[in-house]
């Protein structure tokens, strides 16, 4: 089913079997591991992430997927897991940290949130 819609005439050398590339893709996005983890079996990891990378940028997937739709051999809607979902090790906070950041209008309006404990050895305040 996929065989009409993959590129034809490309230039370059004589083109990997194409079923055992996208094996290889397919590998790489469901696990979650590098590149160049990638099994020997798929075919050289630089040639399973250029092909990937030149098909994304060509809109190949996109194409593909409609495609198959047409057919009727896979459905458009789908849903995603947040299990299957990678992230990196940092993802859950933003830059310099996760510390929590006032809005500009509340901080300017506000009071100080915080008050002198009755039991401080400073002294009374001024």
């Amino acid at each position: 089913m996929i065989e009409p819609h993959l590129p034809k005439n490309q230039p370059g050398a004589k083109r990997a079997d194409d079923r055992r590339v996208i094996s290889g893709i397919l590998h790489v996005l469901k696990v979650g591991c590098r590149w160049c983890d990638c099994p020997a079996d798929y075919g050289p990891p630089t040639t399973i992430y250029n092909r990937f990378n030149r098909w994304s940028r060509r809109g190949f997937w996109v194409k593909l997927l409609d495609a198959l739709v047409q057919t009727g051999a896979v459905t458009k809607s789908t849903a995603i897991d947040a299990t299957y979902v990678k992230a990196q090790r940092a993802a859950f906070g933003g830059k310099g940290g996760d510390r929590v950041r006032r809005s500009a209008v509340r901080g300017a309006a506000g009071r100080p949130r915080s008050t002198r404990s009755p039991t401080s050895s400073a002294g009374p305040m001024r």
